[in-house]
């Protein structure tokens, strides 16, 4: 069976290569607009189930892993900031507090469905302005949820990081993607 990752995120597949599965990338194409008073973990496990569904749609007979993450202050979801002003808004919130990753995770053949949740909690450090500023200028996360590339120099905005899973923080858990894979048959220890 062919296994698709349904991203286009060079995050996600970095940390899909690591199984040493053979795989392909398909763009998911979904909307990716919260729904009015929905959670962020539940944001983040039905985008991973649309996206994981939009390419089986178009792929049948393939096992699709889709995957979304979404950050959280307080109960309330902080998004992907998409430019300069926003992200500086955001890391500025952020500063100082807790905040949640919601990784969610599906995998499916088409027909039946596995899904999972990954959180991470991280505690962000007090930053200054300075910091926030040589932070985006070098690492331009717009693209990211609550401005925070932990891949990288985000890691940097951390004083602390807590998960069941340490892979869950860049966007796909792994240990939770490895025990989906099993439950389709699929182990990448053989």
């Amino acid at each position: 069976m062919r296994l698709i990752l349904a991203s286009t995120s060079r995050y996600r597949r970095d940390m899909m290569a690591r199984l040493g599965l053979p795989f392909a990338c398909q763009p998911p194409e979904v909307d990716e607009t919260p729904l009015a008073g929905e959670r962020p973990r539940h944001i983040a496990r039905r985008l991973a189930r649309a996206k994981a569904m939009a390419v089986a749609a178009r792929r049948p007979g393939s096992l699709i892993v889709g995957a979304d993450q979404v950050a959280s202050l307080d109960g309330e979801p902080v998004g992907k900031p998409g430019d300069l002003d926003r992200a500086r808004d955001q890391l500025r919130r952020l500063a100082g507090h807790r905040v949640d990753f919601h990784s969610g995770l599906c995998v499916t053949d088409g027909k039946r469905q596995e899904l999972a949740c990954v959180k991470t909690a991280c505690r962000f450090r007090a930053l200054s302005a300075s910091d926030i500023d040589t932070y985006l200028e070098r690492e331009q996360p717009f693209d990211t949820a609550g401005s925070a590339k932990a891949e990288g120099l985000g890691i940097a905005l951390m004083d602390a990081m807590t998960s069941d899973d340490p892979t869950a923080i860049i966007g796909l858990p792994l240990i939770a993607l490895c025990r989906l894979l099993r439950s389709f048959g699929m182990d990448p220890l053989r």
